[in-house]
């Protein structure tokens, strides 16, 4: 704030000389502290997104500042109101820009502590009304703040799983958006409710419902807890390389998505967090003494969340990811997005004669689904073909496609001997399902949530608390049977053995291989092996996914259901 707009302040309140010192300090200090705030503030966008080291002592001077800016007007809010004029919106300002912080260091950090810290900042916000003014004030910018700080709280607890909250909140938001395009003629009118529309699909994504017994339903988190990943044998011989970074991408035409994040991302990124620790933080103190502090045994593996990225931004980040990851650590690339299909077959068929998945171009997508090429003497440029990642074989890589072309990635040599696994979804599914693609991919969701996968292929639409708990007992039971199986196979590729040992990468994969056995079971599902989910290298199916100890199990839990006629029978038969 310059001197000149600090003396217009302080003399309405009074003739400038009679304001004692003390408060004239007080009030120089508080400007400041609030400008040097803003500025750190704005400061992190020019940060570059990737690279986990350089922003770590930038972030502990903006949360330093901030710290004194919340401290300074608790301890002087007198002061500060009568000389000053401080007002609650300006309170709330500084506290929702404290939650933002506390957001993106959830966002560099991926640990799930810090989204608490961001709800505990935003919650008070409202709970305290610091924005209860902003309307009566006839300034459209403040209210805009107001729509935004709804927004941002609504995407926080999306990934907290504080669905009830998110309910209110939207209904405030609806509220406050009425409020906005009736008093102001405002041209952002369809962009916000453009919002809300898609928070109330988002949070409808669900196929199906868990309900206690009074109706109401239950809210399910699908993060890594202590009992979720099946525990090691004693004596299994497994890998010792850990999950370290995973790019999530998604660039799903039509997908639900909120806030750059598509159902399908949402799904991958809470597969691989643990359940959120409060760090007992204290409204005051939103400093970096909690912020530094990292539960033991708890770090979650880095995330870049990139939605619809072009092929030289993904190309960034996963250079990035690749230079900075650790010794003994694997770099897991999630890919959900539209395929891009080649025209006519090439006569080498290398790796970029497949086609691949799509990358965000600024031309309209053909047909609106898969880009089919029509000039045969030139490869798609937007496409991520499976011979751009060949260059990031030489760590070890854990690669997940979900795409309408996701077999183009069974098309990869590993040159350079590093454990390399791709888990590819199936490329179609049975017209008799009904059609979920825009709620989001069925194979993410088993990767996600498998019994809820399960119920949804098996045609049930709710399920009562009590038995939704029975069923998820004897999937646990199942995860420890399929982690045997893999243990204990003699032709599997040791690929797949070297990733066992990280808790995340060994429930995925014994994820995948439910998922597989399900719909290789499953009637519907028989009628073309293009509605069946694949891997690089290939898993020995006698072994793992038509294994019929796993096909008996798949059996009893379908009995569980009372839905056992969706399957085939045939396997009872080596019983």
């Amino acid at each position: 704030m310059t001197e000149f707009a600090l003396k217009e302040i302080m003399s309405s309140g009074g003739a400038e000389d009679d304001i004692p010192q003390a408060e004239r300090k007080t009030v120089t200090d508080f400007c400041y502290l609030l400008d040097k705030s803003k500025q750190l503030f704005n400061g992190l966008r020019d940060l570059p997104q990737y690279g986990q080291k350089q922003w770590q002592s930038y972030f502990g001077r903006t949360f330093d500042v901030y710290t004194k800016l919340w401290k300074f007007q608790q301890q002087h809010r007198q002061v500060l109101d009568n000389r000053y004029g401080l007002k609650r919106w300006q309170i709330g300002e500084i506290a929702s820009k404290i939650g933002q912080l506390y957001y993106h260091y959830y966002l560099r950090t991926s640990e799930t502590s810090y989204l608490n810290e961001a709800f505990s900042f935003y919650s008070a916000i409202r709970q305290r009304s610091y924005y209860s003014q902003v309307n009566k004030e006839d300034r459209p910018e403040l209210v805009v703040k107001k729509l935004r700080y709804y927004a941002r709280f609504i995407v926080v607890c999306l990934l907290l799983n504080k669905m009830d909250v998110v309910k209110d909140l939207v209904k405030e938001l609806s509220d406050e958006i009425e409020d906005y395009t009736h008093r102001f003629n405002t041209e952002d009118q369809v962009e916000w409710n453009l919002v809300l529309q898609e928070v109330a699909a988002f949070i409808e994504a669900d196929p199906v419902m868990v309900l206690n017994d009074d109706n109401t339903i239950v809210i399910t988190s699908n993060r890594l807890s202590e009992t979720g990943a099946p525990l090691l044998e004693q004596g299994m011989i497994v890998g010792q390389l850990a999950l370290a970074d995973a790019l999530i991408i998604g660039n799903c035409n039509n997908q639900v998505k909120f806030s750059e994040l598509t159902i399908d991302m949402f799904r991958m990124l809470q597969a691989l967090e643990r359940e959120p620790m409060n760090l007992a933080s204290q409204m005051n103190k939103p400093g970096m003494q909690e912020s530094t502090e990292k539960p033991a045994r708890r770090e979650n593996p880095h995330k870049y969340l990139l939605y619809k990225p072009t092929f030289s931004q993904l190309y960034t980040f996963l250079a990035a990811s690749f230079k900075e990851l650790p010794a003994n650590s694997v770099l897991l690339i999630y890919l959900s997005a539209t395929g891009v299909f080649p025209s006519g077959r090439s006569d080498s068929e290398g790796p970029y004669d497949f086609g691949g998945v799509l990358t965000n171009s600024n031309r309209d997508i053909i047909n609106g689904d898969a880009i089919h090429k029509r000039n045969q003497s030139y490869k798609e440029m937007h496409c991520l073909h499976p011979g751009d990642l060949y260059p990031f074989t030489r760590k070890p890589l854990f690669i997940i496609v979900d795409s309408s072309n996701s077999v183009a990635y069974k098309n990869f040599t590993n040159l350079f001997g590093q454990p390399l696994v791709c888990l590819l979804s199936p490329t179609v599914y049975p017209k008799a399902l009904q059609d979920q693609s825009q709620r989001g991919s069925l194979f993410t969701l088993f990767l996600n949530n498998p019994l809820m996968a399960f119920l949804f292929v098996s045609g049930l639409s709710s399920m009562r608390r009590g038995l939704w708990e029975k069923c998820q007992d004897y999937l646990r039971k199942i995860n420890r049977d399929i982690a045997q199986l893999l243990t204990h196979s003699r032709s599997i590729d040791q690929s797949f053995l070297q990733f066992f040992g990280d808790e995340f990468l060994r429930l995925l994969l014994t994820r995948f291989i439910f998922c597989s056995a399900t719909m290789r079971m499953h009637k519907i599902f028989r009628q073309e092996t293009r509605n069946y989910p694949e891997s690089y290298p290939q898993l020995p199916r006698d072994e793992t996914v038509e294994n019929p100890h796993l096909q008996k199990h798949i059996l009893e839990l379908a009995s569980i259901l009372d839905v056992r006629n969706v399957f085939l029978e045939n396997t009872l038969d080596d019983y």
